[in-house]
């Protein structure tokens, strides 16, 4: 599993800088503010699924009870998309990090974001 570097998304903007999909996954630090999102590129028109698993799948939520997350299963066809935020209590694993799969990596980029605070 490859770790990807977090972009900063400021004012002034970041530069897109995707990097390849790895074959066994990627994952991205993911501090507890809900701000880093994984922007996904596919250039095929073939469907992929970027899939991101809960690390935590039963969590309590104040005034709401526990409730179950299931894996997030994205399909991104011939096109960018952006994904997340990724709650930490839910999808970070035991590195701070949130775990992401593909169903395929022929054609798919990704890069993680982190949008900067006001």
């Amino acid at each position: 599993m490859a770790t990807l570097t977090v972009g900063n998304v400021v004012q002034a903007g970041v530069a897109e800088n995707p990097g390849a999909a790895a074959a066994g996954g990627d994952e991205f630090a993911n501090p507890d503010d809900q701000r880093t999102f994984l922007l996904v590129y596919n250039d095929s028109t073939n469907a992929r699924t970027v899939t991101i698993t809960p690390a935590n799948s039963s969590h309590s939520v104040p005034g709401k009870g526990t409730l179950t997350q299931s894996a997030l299963a994205v399909e991104v066809t011939n096109q960018r998309k952006l994904i997340g935020p990724f709650p930490a209590a839910v999808f970070n694993n035991t590195n701070g990090r949130v775990a992401v799969t593909y169903s395929s990596t022929s054609n798919i980029t990704v890069q993680a974001l982190r949008m900067a605070a006001l």
